[in-house]
């Protein structure tokens, strides 16, 4: 074993193995795998080995797409077979909403160059001889889909990796990491101690164990996992013969269960309700290439469904029950990228879909490390998406509750509840008494809407309009109308201190900072010039500056920040966290409840828009700025949280002569579509530009100091995409974010988010399409000719060139 390395990748899974292999086909050539045990050892040996393309976030389908096209170029390197079996698969519908779900899923594809079909159940009859076609209601057919050899999978990647220069070392257990003071790593292993520039973590079942060695609690959890293998088939056989081919994957959402053809049976696998972690608190470090005890009973209740919607698997006799721990983080997605405060230290891990997503992971990754960027939009994967939050214990409920709803609908508008509440504010019980539904925003508990008295303050889950609808509108319209208050505590916060706190927030921005007493909307970028970030920031003095954004991508901005922070200590950021909460007041009458609150002239002449100062309100030390997310008149107040009931109480006695209301997050974002104002993660995010995303007037190339600014200077001058708002000829239902966008019969972009404004009385959708179709000129028909598809249904849909709420912007400002 070498002393030295450029890296050191930690677990030889298949993901570890496709990390190496796509660092040497990257350029790095010193690196090295270490492997406690065998290549394979953990989770990847006993794994069922499917894969498929469908993925709930088309960024990350883009990846597994990838890691199946990849599967062919190493087996060619290697010479070893990967053992594949592109059979085509089923996804079966049992119910009503579960076709709508299938629907929307073949609709995501149509932008993604996928052959999606949805087909009848006599159709999947034809393509699935086994099957009981009255259980359901229809089925989505995608053609990309298989299963492979595991094994030979990982060692594909691996003999890939070593023909390209990497070294493996087996049956060498890493025991302790070290960072140096020049920020490279010590890696103390059984055989020796190796100095490398990177460590990653790929360590699979022991991934949160490799994490505690540098003082890192990863959120992720192993799991029990069973499947059934069963003796030879008859029906298989027949299968075969008739078709000459494999039988087809499936799955079927209500029995819980996928299944797929092995040798002459048949493997059966479930996503049990009555699931059981592995090792909650201590994974054994002696623990291999060994099988848990199954437990038939447990997953009895779905293999009974599984029997009598696949009526031959009741006459099959069980050869073997497979029951293996996997690992999962708390949504299910992967754990990708640095890690904040740890130099060079890289995570991979929490891939339960392996043989999907292993090719994409290990790609995004290595050019991560060797580039500085992944190359794609892997937010729905970064490390960085978890807060200190997402504990232990946290961990360990949330996890169980997504593997027992792995073949669940996650509806748009429902809540799950494992975990909660974990973070609160003063006000939540407030909010709750006053008939608040409450949602998870990154771990907080943040008001959605409001039910009236005598209505049960709950969600009723659907993909269509549901019965908030007209509860949220009742919100928009007195806030409109009137003023209305509504938590803001789930923006991220934070203080930026120090002589070179102007300089260095101008070197990250692509806008000119503020004066003192004034704010600044901004978009932030990286090397490439596209977005990865947009925030508010306000100037309290030369050396003093308050910034918010998005809490979602806290520990992702602040991971951003810390790299580029200047080495002489001139600047100081901190994020506050739950360290400052605040409250919003908008509405024409909000200056009004302002007023009764201070002494200070808040006056449009001497409190304008886009103004911040400090200033007691009701004797509670306030930070103020004008400014909403709604679009109109109103204040964001920031207090410490000891202050936020006091303040609450104050606000609406002053507002109570104006008739204020609560409003909760869901008339805000109506609000803010009726503004046109783009959102983090959805309009927003690392594969736009700001000219594409519609942000010219916040950037400032004149300035010409900021990261990202030569980039976006050849984009305003050939933008690919566009941003636009749509009025929707809607039904009952509105765009949720990832539609097709339709112009003359063909796909061109797609829906970022959307919904309903209330105010202007109509279903609104943002999205990208091509630059040419979004001018409103001859190329997009002056602005006609589109169609966005809901729930399988083309819709015609407008582009609206102006904001329908107050376009001049005459509310906000007066």
């Amino acid at each position: 074993m070498k002393s030295h390395a450029q890296a050191v990748v930690i677990g030889g899974g298949v993901v570890g193995c496709s990390v190496l292999y796509h660092l040497t086909k990257a350029g790095w050539k010193d690196v090295v795998l270490i492997e406690r045990s065998e290549l394979t050892s953990g989770s990847t040996w006993h794994a069922a080995g499917g894969f498929h393309t469908l993925n709930g976030d088309p960024n990350v389908a883009k990846l597994q797409a990838y890691t199946i096209g990849l599967y062919k170029e190493i087996e060619e390197i290697s010479g070893q077979s990967c053992g594949l079996h592109l059979t085509g698969g089923l996804q079966l519908a049992g119910n009503t909403e579960r076709l709508e779900w299938l629907k929307m899923a073949k609709a995501r594809g149509r932008y993604l160059g996928m052959e999606l079909d949805i087909i009848s159940p006599k159709e999947a009859k034809d393509l699935l001889p086994l099957i009981d076609e009255s259980h359901f209601v229809g089925a989505l057919w995608d053609p990309i889909e298989g299963h492979l050899d595991p094994s030979g999978t990982t060692h594909a990647y691996a003999k890939s990796a070593r023909i390209g220069g990497a070294e493996i070392v087996l049956r060498n257990r890493v025991t302790d990491l070290t960072q140096n003071s020049d920020g490279t790593w010590t890696v103390v292993t059984e055989q020796g101690t190796i100095h490398a520039e990177h460590v990653v973590n790929c360590g699979g079942l022991w991934a949160r164990e490799v994490g505690r060695m540098v003082g890192l609690e990863l959120p992720v959890l192993a799991m029990e996992h069973m499947y059934v293998l069963t003796e030879d088939m008859p029906e298989v056989a027949e299968i075969n013969r008739a078709t000459g081919k494999e039988v087809v994957h499936a799955i079927d959402f209500e029995g819980e269960i996928y299944i797929r053809q092995e040798r002459g049976g048949m493997l059966m696998g479930t996503y049990e309700t009555a699931c059981r972690p592995w090792s909650p608190r201590q994974a054994p470090w002696e623990f291999g290439q060994e099988l848990l005890v199954p437990d038939l009973e447990r997953i009895a209740p779905s293999l009974e469904v599984g029997f009598s919607h696949f009526p031959a698997f009741e006459h099959a006799g069980i050869k073997q029950i497979i029951n293996g721990p996997f690992t999962f983080a708390p949504d299910g997605n992967p754990l990708v990228g640095p890690v904040r405060g740890l130099r060079n230290f890289w995570c991979a891990c929490a891939v339960m879909a392996g043989f999907s997503q292993g090719g994409g992971v290990g790609l995004a990754l290595s050019n991560w490390m060797v580039d500085g960027d992944p190359g794609f939009d892997v937010w729905a994967m970064d490390v960085a998406r978890f807060g200190d939050w997402a504990t232990l214990g946290y961990t360990n409920a949330k996890v169980q509750e997504n593997y027992s709803r792995r073949f669940s609908i996650r509806f748009p508008n429902e809540e799950l509840p494992a975990a909660r509440p974990i973070q609160t504010t003063a006000l939540y019980d407030t909010m709750r008494a006053q008939g608040a539904v409450m949602g998870d925003s990154w771990g907080l508990e943040t008001p959605l809407w409001f039910a009236p008295e005598g209505v049960a303050p709950r969600d009723i889950v659907s993909f269509r309009r549901s019965n908030d609808f007209a509860h949220v509108k009742a919100e928009v319209m007195a806030v409109r109308q009137g003023v209305g208050v509504t938590e803001i505590a789930n923006f991220a916060k934070y203080e930026i201190t120090g002589p070179g706190a102007e300089a260095w927030l101008s070197a990250l921005m692509t806008n000119r900072m503020p004066r003192t007493g004034r704010i600044v909307l901004t978009p932030m970028l990286n090397e490439n010039g596209k977005l990865i970030g947009d925030f508010t920031i306000a100037k309290l003095s030369d050396e003093r500056f308050m910034m918010f954004g998005s809490s979602q991508a806290q520990v992702h901005h602040m991971r951003w920040f810390e790299q580029h922070l200047p080495a002489d200590g001139s600047v100081t950021i901190e994020a506050l966290g739950m360290g400052l909460v605040g409250l919003s007041i908008a509405g024409p009458k909000a200056r009004d409840v302002l007023a009764g609150l201070t002494d200070a002239d808040v006056s449009s002449k001497a409190f304008p828009f886009m103004a911040f100062r400090e200033m007691d309100l009701a004797a509670v030390p306030a930070m103020v700025g004008r400014i909403t997310y709604t679009g109109d008149l109103g204040y964001e107040i920031w207090v410490a949280p000891e202050y936020e009931r006091r303040l609450y109480q104050t606000i609406m006695e002053a507002g109570a002569a104006h008739g204020i209301v609560n409003f909760g997050m869901r008339a805000l974002l109506s609000m803010r579509l009726e503004k046109n104002f783009p959102t983090w993660f959805r309009e927003l995010r690392p594969i736009y530009g700001p000219f594409e995303a519609g942000l010219e007037r916040f950037v400032d190339l004149s300035k010409n100091d900021f990261i990202g600014r030569e980039p976006a200077a050849k984009e305003k001058d050939a933008p690919t995409l566009k941003r636009v708002t749509f009025v929707v000829d809607a039904d009952d239902a509105d765009v949720i974010g990832d539609e097709p966008i339709w112009h003359d019969g063909a796909v061109v972009g797609w829906v970022t988010s959307g919904g309903y404004g209330h105010f202007v009385d109509a279903s609104l959708a943002q999205g990208y399409i091509p630059a040419g179709l979004a001018n409103g000129g001859a190329d997009a028909g002056g602005g006609g000719g589109f169609e966005i598809e809901i729930i399988g249904e083309r819709r015609p849909a407008t582009i609206q060139p102006e904001p329908l709420f107050d376009p001049e912007g005459l509310r906000m400002r007066g």
